[in-house]
């Protein structure tokens, strides 16, 4: 059962909707007559999910839409527009909803859009309760250790996680390198987008350069189609690059030249790319 919220200044249209919702859907579901007390109410409580007529006077859909996301951006809202009036159901969904239905609907297709709706809403939900849970087993708190040494790494470690800077990370198998990376990453303005790791020494050099920078069709044997590679895929986020020291020196140097202008190209490409990248690096340390 979701908690949803039916926007319409027409009664009779409002109240048939909520009436279908609580029937078939077994939804809670609550009734705003106009914009402005649509938005009030979500100053007061969080929905699930928002269905919203598009025209409607003062206050209409669309910018009911915009307080949900500015609001509750995890809230999924669907618009209800006028037969024929496509256009603004577009640009509803550019602005942030999940999808719009033209007036003429009929109850079972719009009771599947309600359903798909709350299935994106529960998924997003589920994501942002395993970020929550990441970042609270790697908060630098929780990682157990009384010796001075392991304090000193872990207070670097926070400094350098509230920066963009570039991380070396040396050491012995087994001392906890990767956990580190986790940490900074995780405590880091970056925590909500992708950390991506990467073996340097699994993988030829002319693969590796493929799979850090990407690559154009045709650029070579096997290129069929054009490819992101892992910097792109990272963008506002971290990559880290496990076992840097056995890279080749002509990767080497590409990584060089994106860390002096963060620019890069993929392989048969004569455009550069921006992409905003930490670069967190480890390497073993032996005898």
């Amino acid at each position: 059962m979701a908690d949803i919220l039916v926007v319409d200044d027409l009664e009779n249209s409002r109240k048939v909707l909520a009436s279908l919702l609580v029937r078939k859907g077994g939804h809670q579901v609550e009734q705003a007559p106009d914009g402005e007390s649509a938005i009030q109410r979500l100053r007061e409580k969080y929905f699930d999910l928002i269905i919203t007529d598009m025209r409607m006077k003062k206050v209409d859909g669309l910018e009911v839409l915009k307080q949900t996301k500015k609001m509750h951006p995890t809230s999924e809202v669907i618009v209800i527009t006028a037969f024929g009036t496509i256009e603004s159901g577009v640009e509803a969904m550019k602005l942030g909803a999940y999808d719009y239905i033209q007036k003429d609907y009929n109850n079972e297709e719009f009771l599947l859009l309600v359903k798909r709706a709350l299935e994106k809403h529960e998924a997003v939900i589920e994501v942002q309760q395993l970020r929550e849970a990441l970042r609270e087993k790697y908060k630098f708190d929780n990682i157990i250790g009384n010796s001075e040494p392991l304090n000193n790494v872990l207070k670097l470690a926070y400094q350098v996680s509230q920066t963009d800077s570039t991380v070396l990370l040396t050491g012995e198998t087994g001392t906890g390198k990767e956990l580190i990376a986790k940490a900074i990453h995780l405590n880091s303005h970056r925590r909500d987008k992708p950390m991506l790791t990467i073996n340097c020494a699994s993988l030829p050099e002319n693969l590796l350069d493929s799979e850090l920078f990407g690559h154009m069709k045709g650029s070579f044997t096997g290129a069929i189609r054009d490819k992101k590679g892992l910097f792109e895929e990272a963008d506002l986020g971290t990559i880290f690059l496990d076992e840097i020291g056995d890279i080749a020196p002509q990767t080497q140097v590409r990584l060089l030249r994106f860390l002096q202008d963060g620019e890069l190209r993929r392989i048969g490409e004569n455009r550069s790319i921006r992409v905003d990248v930490r670069m967190i690096e480890r390497i073993f340390i032996t005898d």
